[in-house]
Parts: structure tokens; sequence; C-alpha cells
């Protein structure tokens, strides 16, 4: 039962995918996949979303049926298209590069958050230790600028999130959004 359920909503996902201003949906060209999820690069795409206005969407597990395949090849067939329209030939290369880049630029918003006071006290009000932050960083921009959310995966599932912090990786600052 669980499974039609689930089968059932990724084809409604699928099905109810109309054509939006070029390939967008919602201001994101949506990308599907399926099969094994790949944490860190599910992490990476999450991250720079927002730059590029490219989502990935889990439509399947490892196993999918023929019709549900062709359904994801032909969604992603078009919006592939509209992507090269909007960013040109060799997009991927620069697409891939960002994701790759993506996890060292992580990397410089947690040295900036770890020495920042007001973040550790935050940490400390919402009793999350500094060793085990779950963070989900999205770059905003090339100049630096990253929104960081910070969850407690120890809450219950509608008080996860914690609190939300603006980093500038180049000026090295971070502010309270909520």
């Amino acid at each position: 039962m669980k499974k039609f359920f689930s089968f059932l909503s990724i084809i409604i996902l699928i099905s109810s995918c109309k054509k939006e201003d070029d390939g967008l949906r919602n201001g994101y060209f949506w990308l599907y996949g399926s099969g094994l999820k790949d944490k860190y690069g599910e992490e990476a795409a999450n991250g720079i979303s927002e730059k590029w206005k490219i989502k990935t969407v889990h439509a399947g597990g490892c196993i999918i049926d023929d019709e549900l395949g062709k359904k994801i090849n032909r969604a992603n067939k078009n919006t592939l298209a509209a992507i090269t329209k909007k960013y040109g030939k060799g997009w991927e290369a620069k697409y891939h590069k960002d994701l790759e880049d993506f996890v060292m630029r992580s990397a410089d918003v947690m040295d900036v958050l770890i020495v920042n006071k007001m973040f550790r006290n935050k940490l400390r009000d919402h009793n999350i230790p500094i060793d085990n932050v779950n963070k989900q960083v999205k770059e905003l921009d090339n100049q630096g600028a990253y929104e960081v959310t910070i969850a407690n995966s120890d809450l219950k599932y509608e008080n996860k999130e914690c609190f939300k912090v603006a980093v500038n990786t180049k000026n090295r600052t971070v502010n309270l959004i909520k």
C-alpha cells in the first residue's frame, strides 16, 4: 500500500509538470532522477540551486518501470534544452565545476561560523554541540554570500529548523535571519 501511494505521488508529480516560461517551474528548472541517492551530490545540488535556478528531484527508486523512465527522460530532455537556451552551450561543465567547488566553499562557510560568537551562542541556545551541526548551506551569489539553515535532528519534525544565518565568506560576517 505504501509503495502504491509513493508511486502514485511520483506519477502525479511528473504528469503535473506543465511547461512554464520556457522550461521553468516555480522559477526553477526541474531535473528528475532515479536510483540510489547521492547524499553529498544532492547537498551540493541544493547548495547551488539558487545560483543556477536548477532543482534536482528524486522521482523513483533503484528500480523503475519503463513508462516512468520514459517520462523522466522526456521531461529532462525538454528541461535540458531550456537550460541550454538560457545558459548556452557548455553550461554543464560550469555547473559540474560549481558542484565540485561547493564542497570547499561549504567548508569555508563553516570556518566563518565556527569562530562567530553569535553563532556559537545560538547553538548553545538550541542545545546543538558545535561538533554536530546539522546545516543546509545555500549559495546565493558569486560574492561569498550564503544562507545557512541550522537544524536539530533530535527535535520533532515540525521543530527541526532552529535558525537561519546569512554568511559572507569574503568579509567573514554572520547575520541572524531567523
